[in-house]
């Protein structure tokens, strides 16, 4: 399916790093899929720009590891691999741990409101079953949840992270079987959230990446 891709002009970022956003952006979200041919002409017609920045951000791309660039080929979207996954989850597996410890400790009544909010809208946004909005549902239930540990630092670093994640969540969220074990994920950590049983949230959490990972890890292997 192609997407229509949309340059956010920034006047504080050079045309390139707005190209280069625009791209990254595109590829981590699914807009731009893994194994997608990148052809300059073609990038430069639909975001409406010279084939300079689109170069520029290509071999950008590649040296994050999102774009290969194939001998006689020319370039395409790198497709997601296990190490990668594993790597990136490894690390979300223990700062989400961390951050329901501390949200859990330091939740309002009102945070735990938004919270079930989120989930009516999560919940919702499956029945509807678009899944770049079940992505992104997803993405502000637990939004809300790192916000509440009051810890701002660790919310920069999960925020840099979270954009490693858009591929893998929205691989997830790709096999609607998967979705409704989602919802029933979430109310086990809502339940124990609304308790402050932080044991119990911490082992919810904890399976509900490790469901992730086994889920992602089965596609990657069946792709290739």
């Amino acid at each position: 399916m192609k997407h229509d891709l949309k340059v956010n002009m920034n006047e504080y970022l050079p045309l390139r790093d707005v190209v280069f956003n625009t791209l990254r952006q595109a590829i981590l979200k699914g807009e731009l899929e893994p194994g997608e041919r990148l052809m300059e002409i073609q990038l430069a017609e639909r975001l409406g720009v010279s084939r300079t920045p689109i170069r520029e951000a290509i071999r950008k791309l590649e040296l994050e590891g999102l774009v290969l660039m194939i001998p006689r080929k020319g370039a395409e979207v790198a497709k997601i691999s296990e190490k990668s996954l594993r790597d990136v989850l490894e690390i979300r597996r223990s700062l989400d741990e961390l951050a329901i410890e501390l949200a859990i400790q330091r939740m309002s009544d009102g945070d735990i409101r938004n919270l079930e909010i989120a989930q009516e809208n999560f919940r919702d946004a499956v029945e509807k079953g678009n899944a770049m909005t079940i992505a992104e549902c997803d993405e502000h239930y637990h939004d809300v949840i790192y916000h509440a540990t009051g810890n701002n630092r660790l919310v920069q670093i999960l925020n840099n992270l979270r954009e490693q994640m858009y591929r893998y969540r929205l691989e997830y969220i790709k096999d609607a079987d998967k979705r409704q074990i989602l919802v029933l994920e979430h109310d086990q950590i809502l339940k124990a959230v609304r308790g402050r049983h932080v044991a119990e949230a911490k082992t919810a959490i904890r399976e509900h990446i490790d469901n992730q990972e086994i889920t992602v890890s089965k596609n990657i292997k069946e792709q290739q």
